[in-house]
């Protein structure tokens, strides 16, 4: 029994090894790759309650508490973080640690800093003091999303048809969180953000149910290069590959208005409860999620993104004009487009991307996502919003047509410049 125990561990240290762990040591044991399927599930959706709690709820918080000229820069900070953080836990995802012990260790501090960052804001500790507070959670919750991904993708048989489900369910937890903070009116409070402390606790708790799939060895040492995931860089050599990492990032830019300003339009138009209002658009999110499986074995990942784009644009193009049904239609076209475009992005990488790199391909999306796309985002929408803004009057329609036609533009772009595989191959 115990040679028996001892030759499986072996081959599961060499498939280890060889970047093969996961799918097909799990296949194996049927019973517990559904368990492992319910652990991914719940963490995914534990995660996404989380940060909907803090992301949504935070223009609000920040103008209740008179600091509505530190919204471009609040969320600016997880611009600035992702320019760091989430390429150097991605290497030593790749290289050192389980990605799930990453994960872990990420999700206590990032409970930590929100606390510290929210009780700053209720104690009116100074803008200064809260935005520092803001830009060190910021640090820790930057690789969050990359490195989930890196654990629920190295438990799943076959991508292509599984993460979209998983997936939608961090979607799920996103609204869950935002009707738990409209349900405690606390849509303008600090107490969302505490509650969204709490929700990460219980996501480090759950890492533990987690198998943690060790790094491959090293040949040699590791160049601080390495160490800091400046090799991923290497990846934009592959034409397809940089397309597919511009596209996602320049979609990333106009979006990045659709947090920070929706919120307020909505309360401009009288609908109140804007927590509960913004997770309409998880609804379109969810079910583009639940059928990208399908759509992804049928059309080919250029007519799937390009959708997704075109979507974008025409997102804005309703909230343009300026109408309670307009607005909200908007809000609900933008969770199938960000679906089509984000989503498909990360199963791309997972697919095309080879299995030693994967964690830091994830990372290295998520800095020029999260970092070049919404510093520039962040910034540039907020100049523009400034620019349709007098006496404190905002023009709603051109400020949302520029968007739409920035949105467009990309469309254009990803559809005149990415070749892709074979048809038959769809990717």
């Amino acid at each position: 029994m115990r040679r028996n125990r001892a030759a499986e561990l072996d081959l599961e240290a060499g498939q280890i090894a060889s970047g093969a762990y996961g799918a097909r040591v799990l296949s194996s044991r049927p019973r517990l790759l559904w368990v492992t399927y319910a652990e991914l599930t719940a963490l995914y959706f534990v995660q996404g309650a989380a940060m909907g709690m803090w992301f949504v709820p935070l223009t609000s918080v920040l103008e209740a508490h008179g600091l509505q000229w530190l919204r471009p820069y609040a969320f600016a900070t997880s611009a600035a973080a992702a320019f760091i953080s989430p390429l150097f836990f991605g290497a030593m995802a790749d290289r050192h640690l389980p990605p799930v012990v990453v994960l872990r260790r990420l999700a206590l501090a990032t409970a930590v800093t929100m606390a510290l960052a929210s009780t700053a804001i209720a104690l009116e500790a100074g803008p200064w003091v809260v935005l520092a507070a803001i830009q060190v959670h910021a640090f820790c919750t930057a690789p969050a999303w990359s490195l989930a991904a890196t654990v629920v993708f190295s438990g799943l048989r076959d991508a292509r048809n599984e993460f979209g489900p998983i997936r939608a369910v961090a979607t799920v937890g996103w609204m869950a969180g935002c009707w738990v903070v409209s349900l405690a009116a606390a849509d303008a409070s600090t107490l969302s953000g505490f509650a969204g402390a709490i929700a990460w606790l219980v996501v480090a708790a759950l890492t533990f149910l987690l198998p943690g799939v060790p790094p491959p060895p090293q040949s040699g040492p590791v160049s601080l290069r390495e160490r800091f995931g400046l090799d991923a860089l290497a990846l934009l050599r592959n034409r397809d590959h940089r397309v597919v990492f511009v596209t996602t990032a320049l979609f990333s830019i106009p979006l990045a208005a659709f947090y920070v300003y929706t919120p307020s339009h909505l309360q401009v138009l009288g609908l109140d409860h804007t927590a509960s209002w913004m997770s309409l658009g998880q609804v379109t999110e969810v079910i583009a999620m639940l059928g990208l499986a399908r759509l992804l074995t049928r059309w080919r990942l250029k007519w799937i993104f390009g959708i997704g784009l075109l979507l974008g644009g025409v997102r804005y193009a309703l909230c343009a004009f300026d109408t309670r049904a307009g607005l909200i239609s908007g809000i609900f076209l933008h969770g199938a487009s960000y679906t089509l475009v984000s989503i498909t992005a990360q199963i791309y990488l997972d697919q095309r991307v080879d299995p030693a790199w994967k964690a830091r391909a994830q990372a290295l999306m998520s800095l020029l996502v999260s970092g070049v796309a919404n510093l520039v985002g962040y910034l540039g929408t907020g100049a523009w919003f400034a620019a349709q803004t007098t006496v404190g009057v905002t023009a709603w329609t051109p400020f949302w047509l520029g968007l739409a036609g920035a949105g467009t533009a990309v469309a254009v772009f990803f559809l005149a410049t990415y070749r892709g595989r074979a048809a038959t191959q769809n990717l």
